[in-house]
């Protein structure tokens, strides 16, 4: 699943449209819809994302051991 499929899912799960997405993030509509289908969101906007959604956002790098090194955000 890519990004833009995830915040699509969290957007419906949520009750919050798109529109309203990139309204509570500071972009433009046409912008998110144009970075959601070239799936090229940055790490912070991501990061913005997750708060407007009020969702926790983690970040983690795993071994082939399974050891994670987690990114606090």
């Amino acid at each position: 699943m890519t990004t833009a499929e995830l915040i699509r899912d969290l957007c419906k799960k949520q009750n919050i449209s798109l529109a309203e997405l990139a309204r509570r993030i500071g972009q433009t509509r046409q912008n998110l819809y144009k970075k959601l289908q070239r799936d090229t969101l940055t790490i912070d906007e991501i990061k913005q994302i997750a708060d407007a959604l009020g969702v926790k956002f983690e970040q983690s790098f795993t071994l082939p051991d399974g050891e994670q090194f987690k990114i606090e955000n």
